[in-house]
């Protein structure tokens, strides 16, 4: 029989610490950006090829439910009227191969909204046979044959009502076909509690990743120092169901004009230790691509941002007796 001693249980303790280091640095960021608003923030493909990124959420489809046609507009990247935007397809699975999951956005600054449990269902049917994993030929597919890792709720404005049901009808996809790609869902709610559009949406276990926007909310985002953000993180960990959160951040002091901007020093420094007590911390989201690209901000801090892992459990197993 195998012998455990503490000492033995310490150093391999250290050894998978140092080798999950080791990997963590070439193979994940924890780091998620918005890409799709100013074309001068550089092709999707070549976002991806920086290594910089876990996720990226194509922003965005700004037109959807209440009987309007659903628009997606990439500012100038490419146009979606005459089927411009479907060589994005090579793009987004480059990316894929990458290991990036490839969102697409809903939302953001435009017209949309649910008027009823109806229309969210007609809604998540576009979106999974124009996005996902669909196949109805009725649907044409804006961003070609590529199948997106899942949607994005960046839900700004419009009704606040059957977000739930949408996140329902699309997870139900899966489930009714097998075979098909798991559809992740995020969301990115304001940081003041609860958020005023998602908030019943994200009482739901729908949602894969939650990406809480710190930013242009003084209440809430940092300032000084980490105190506030701190406690609002907090709030938002103990109180949706989510397993994952990540920290949501300007990538440069320009991109939030009402405030709310971190130094990758203090990022590092002040905000990060304090964040990765929780177990649901599970890194950064950046708005956006093109200040990122400017301000070199995730290149900065890419190698402190992921949470730190726990060997709790390898250190609290009973250790065998050598008689």
């Amino acid at each position: 029989m195998a012998i455990r001693s503490p000492a033995s249980l310490l150093l391999f303790a250290f050894l998978m610490l140092a080798l999950t280091g080791r990997l963590q640095a070439r193979g994940s960021s924890c780091i998620g950006v918005y890409w799709g608003q100013n074309t001068d923030e550089g092709s999707l493909a070549a976002a991806c090829a920086t290594g910089n990124y876990d996720y990226v959420n194509i922003a965005s489809l700004f037109k959807f439910g209440m009987g309007q046609t659903p628009e997606i507009n990439l500012a100038g990247h490419c146009d979606p009227r005459n089927n411009g935007c479907a060589r994005l397809s090579s793009e987004i699975q480059s990316c894929q191969e990458r290991g990036v999951k490839v969102m697409l956005s809903i939302g953001g600054g435009g017209s949309y909204g649910l008027s009823s449990t109806e229309d969210a269902k007609a809604v998540a049917s576009y979106l999974w046979h124009s996005f996902l994993g669909g196949s109805d030929a009725r649907y044409s597919r804006p961003l070609g044959d590529a199948v997106l890792d899942g949607i994005d709720f960046n839900i700004a404005g419009g009704s606040t009502e059957h977000y739930d049901e949408l996140a329902a009808f699309l997870k139900a996809y899966n489930e009714q076909e097998a075979g098909t790609k798991k559809v992740h869902l995020s969301a990115a709610p304001q940081c003041p509690f609860p958020d005023y559009w998602l908030a019943n949406a994200l009482r739901t276990d729908l949602f894969d990743f939650v990406w809480v926007q710190f930013f242009n909310n003084p209440s809430c985002h940092f300032s000084e120092n980490a105190i506030n953000l701190a406690n609002a993180f907090n709030k938002w960990a103990v109180s949706i169901p989510a397993q994952k959160m990540f920290l949501g951040l300007p990538a440069a002091p320009e991109a939030a004009p009402s405030g709310g901007y971190i130094p990758p020093d203090d990022l590092i420094s002040q905000v990060l230790p304090i964040l990765k007590d929780s177990d649901k911390y599970a890194g950064i989201m950046l708005w956006n691509r093109y200040h990122d690209r400017l301000s070199g901000y995730s290149s900065q801090v890419k190698s402190h941002v992921c949470p730190a892992r726990r060997f709790s459990n390898i250190l609290s197993m009973p250790v065998k007796s050598s008689k």
